[in-house]
């Protein structure tokens, strides 16, 4: 099991390494997502590759966040960067980059970042097709679901095993965008979820869950086919990175974490002490938590004293075979690691002999360096050498090989330039389509759309009666959260194609990949974050007739967007957008846990905002958190993009209500109300 530990710094890297980190993950100064990490320079991260290298730890660099299209040639000269080092992996969100760093650098390692929402078996069997070799794992799954991917698909796992929580779903959390402008899928998160939000009994920070912690029962991960053991917190101090570092060490080694150590880590970060909710299924009220008074006021400088001493000096993990032989008049000290890479040094033979034993004691010392003596040979009758000179010689031969384990080849990346084919796409009339939480909402006016779409959930029966009517075309909208679900999802959809039924509107990577195993007609949601040309492309290929475009996207990145020929692109222009995607409702943080809500229930921030919670198939498909006021773009349509359809979305509406918003669209009349413009006019950081 690996140990990965997070490295927000340098102090933070040394902590881990020397905690007993077997890899870390980082980033640079830009497309990674934690901006506000300390992160690493060029030359800083050239210097921690060799660094980690030397003694044996992989390095992991995070270029995990959503790029545009102006961005995408200076993501490409950083990962080149990268390959030249060379990292061991490269952390990736955008789909648009995944496929050029591909066709750039066949040989780099990607790995599939957790903004990649990938909790299903079939989208991690997308990831593996698209040459992924290991994908980081949602926070969210269970046990017996990470297992059920395990066996479906033969690609290194990667799950969480402690650090903090976000209440949603990775790469499907809008509220940083929507209110305030800063992205979490471009590393820019507020954390505005750490704020009040109420709902009825709960106790006002109804956003905010515990830590995870999972470090003593990690042998379950392990059995569960994870392969590595992530801890989160590359902006946590390195005294956490130490204590957490080394209590998974002695953990994934099968060792009991000291209930000194135990009590320090909590100490050093908590909210309102931990949680396991996630991976053993017990989800509710008990993973909600804040950061108290004393969670903070238990980091005390004593605490942080100790543990620092986790990472005073380093660690000898790197076994090394030292030979010592005079060949003539020369004494020559060889250092062997056990990939086999060779140090090696004389000096001439010359003074009164050293006992063997004496050189035996004298050559195991090698403190203050990372190298262990696996095994020592000295001749039987010693050397003669002062024991001055056979500690300069162990200290320049071991010096030599930590040089040499730090030096490795560069990954080749040839520098395609980045060209985009596709013609501006001629002007055309603003489509319309309509996506429904229920076949109660719709109306009449809704015959005039492209499309209509419903959950797939809905019946059989319903969809016929729908056909035989002569409604528009009938796309069947399948969950984002399909936690543990795939096989009755498939099921069903095979069921909707049987009857006729055979488009499908796609949130997540497992969904993309169920059409496309099932033969299917997908077409794209948000939830996809298309946020470039390459990822349009990308899905394009992956055989999906339309998609909707990121709604963090401004007029001005909508522009430079080039649609793939024969794949519409549309943008939402009405609906409340969803800000949250939750597998833990928050409105189970009241005494009575999950209300199982047959209707939408709210939370409300600190300035009475509220903000609807849509629950889909009472919790089996996820909930989710709503804007506080629907998005209005229906008016602004000379300002679209002239080739892209407009989505109107309905959540809390009813029948009427729809009708008359989707007449407002068609004649392009102000929204009565409040509204939001969204991102339109300023995207986001």
């Amino acid at each position: 099991m690996e140990v990965l530990a997070p490295a927000g710094g340098w102090e933070a890297l040394e902590a881990a390494v020397r905690a007993g980190a077997d890899a870390v993950y980082l980033g640079g100064q830009a497309f990674g997502a934690r901006a506000s990490a300390k992160n690493f320079s060029r030359e800083e991260l050239k210097a921690a590759v060799e660094y980690c290298h030397a003694r044996g730890v992989r390095v992991h660099v995070t270029v995990n966040t959503l790029l545009k299209d102006h961005e995408l040639d200076s993501a490409l000269d950083f990962v080149q960067f990268l390959c030249a080092l060379p990292v061991d992996a490269v952390l990736v969100q955008d789909m648009g980059l995944w496929r050029l760093l591909r066709q750039r650098a066949p040989a780099l390692p990607l790995h599939a970042s957790t903004q990649m929402s990938l909790h299903t078996p079939a989208g991690v069997r997308l990831v593996k097709e698209l040459g992924g070799s290991r994908a980081v794992l949602a926070r969210e799954l269970a046990l017996d679901e990470i297992r059920e991917i395990a066996d479906s698909c033969s690609i290194e796992l990667e799950a969480f095993v402690h650090g903090a929580l976000c209440m949603s779903v990775s790469g499907q959390c809008y509220l940083s965008a929507m209110l305030g402008g800063r992205s979490g899928n471009r590393g820019q998160c507020a954390q505005p979820c750490r704020l009040p939000f109420a709902g009825p009994g709960g106790t006002g920070h109804d956003l905010s869950l515990k830590d995870l912690s999972f470090m003593e029962q990690i042998s379950r991960l392990r059995e569960s086919g994870v392969c590595s053991a992530k801890i989160e917190g590359r902006m946590k101090r390195p005294e956490y990175v130490a204590a957490a570092a080394a209590a998974c060490r002695l953990a994934a080694d099968g060792e009991a974490i000291p209930p000194e150590l135990a009590r320090s880590l909590e100490a050093a970060f908590s909210r309102s002490g931990f949680t396991d909710g996630y991976l053993t299924g017990r989800r509710g009220r008990s993973m909600f938590g804040t950061r108290r008074k004393e969670d903070v006021t238990a980091a005390t400088e004593k605490v942080y004293a100790s543990l620092r001493n986790l990472y005073r000096g380093e660690r000898q993990s790197v076994p090394t075979a030292l030979c010592l032989s005079q060949e003539g008049g020369f004494l020559v000290l060889t250092a062997q690691d056990q990939e086999g890479r060779v140090a090696s040094a004389k000096i001439p033979a010359e003074g009164s002999r050293l006992p063997r034993e004496r050189c035996l004691q004298q050559l195991g010392k090698t403190g203050g360096t990372p190298f262990r003596a696996a095994s020592v040979q000295v001749p039987e009758e010693g050397a003669p050498i002062g024991v001055a000179g056979l500690n300069a010689l162990r200290r320049q031969v071991l010096g030599e090989l930590l040089a040499a384990r730090a030096q490795r080849l560069a990954i080749p990346f040839t520098p395609i330039p980045l060209t985009w084919d596709q013609p501006e796409p001629p002007a055309q009339p603003l489509g319309m389509r309509a996506v429904f939480r229920s076949a109660k909402q719709l109306c009449p006016q809704a015959r005039a759309c492209e499309a209509i779409a419903l959950p797939v959930e809905t019946g059989l029966g319903v969809l016929k009666n729908l056909r035989q009517e002569g409604w528009p075309l009938l796309v069947l909208d399948l969950p984002r959260a399909i936690f543990g679900g795939e096989k009755e999802l498939r099921r069903r959809m095979e069921a909707c194609m049987a009857a006729g039924f055979g488009d499908f509107l796609c949130g997540n990577l497992g969904a993309v990949q169920l059409c496309r195993e099932l033969g299917a007609r997908a077409h794209g949601s948000f939830g996809l974050n298309i946020a470039n040309s390459a990822a349009a492309e990308v899905f394009c290929q992956l055989g999906l007739a339309s998609a909707e475009l990121s709604f963090e996207l401004s007029n001005r990145e909508l522009a430079r967007l080039r649609p793939p020929p024969g794949m519409a692109l549309g943008l939402m222009v009405y609906g409340r957008q969803p800000l949250m995607l939750t597998r833990n409702c928050p409105l189970a943080n009241g005494p009575g846990g999950c209300q199982n809500c047959r209707e939408p229930g709210a939370l409300a921030d600190r300035k009475g905002a509220r903000f609807p919670v849509v629950c889909r198939s009472r919790g089996q498909y996820g909930v989710e958190l709503l804007n506080s006021v629907p998005l209005w773009l229906g008016d602004l349509r000379e300002s679209l993009p002239p080739w892209a359809f407009g989505i109107l979305r309905f959540t809390v509406e009813d029948a009427e209500h729809c009708g008359q918003i989707l007449q407002g669209f068609q004649s392009a009349a102000p929204l009565g109300g409040p509204f939001t413009r969204g991102l339109i006019r300023t995207g986001v950081k």
